[in-house]
């Protein structure tokens, strides 16, 4: 699930970047299923996303971020905060989940 996820936000980005939308919106789903599937896993489906903090694609350690700004705050702050210094798609996307987790707005995964 794990690599599924990665696998599906990787293809989205490059779909977006193609200007493909309806393609984006495909393995936007398949990675939601994917973490919704972790996530049902409590806190052991949690941990296995821990390893995508590190992967070396940058949409990818965002997004992961993303889903574990509450269950590991400090770390998947770290990666929006330093994502979130660049320009882009990838750095607005870091810094919406943290306007959002700063907001109380955030719910991404509400434990």
């Amino acid at each position: 699930m794990v690599e599924q996820f990665a696998q599906n936000v990787a293809a989205q980005t490059e779909a977006i970047w193609r200007g493909d939308a309806r393609t984006g919106n495909k393995h936007a789903r398949k990675y939601g299923a994917a973490v919704d599937k972790l996530l049902a896993h409590g806190d052991v489906g949690r941990e296995a996303l821990l390893v995508l903090l590190e992967h070396d694609r940058m949409d990818v350690r965002v997004m992961a971020a993303a889903h574990l700004l509450r269950y590991r705050t400090a770390e998947a702050k770290a990666v929006l905060e330093e994502a979130a210094k660049g320009e882009g798609l990838i750095p607005f996307c870091a810094q919406q989940a943290l306007k959002r987790w700063e907001e109380g707005t955030w719910a991404l995964d509400p434990g």
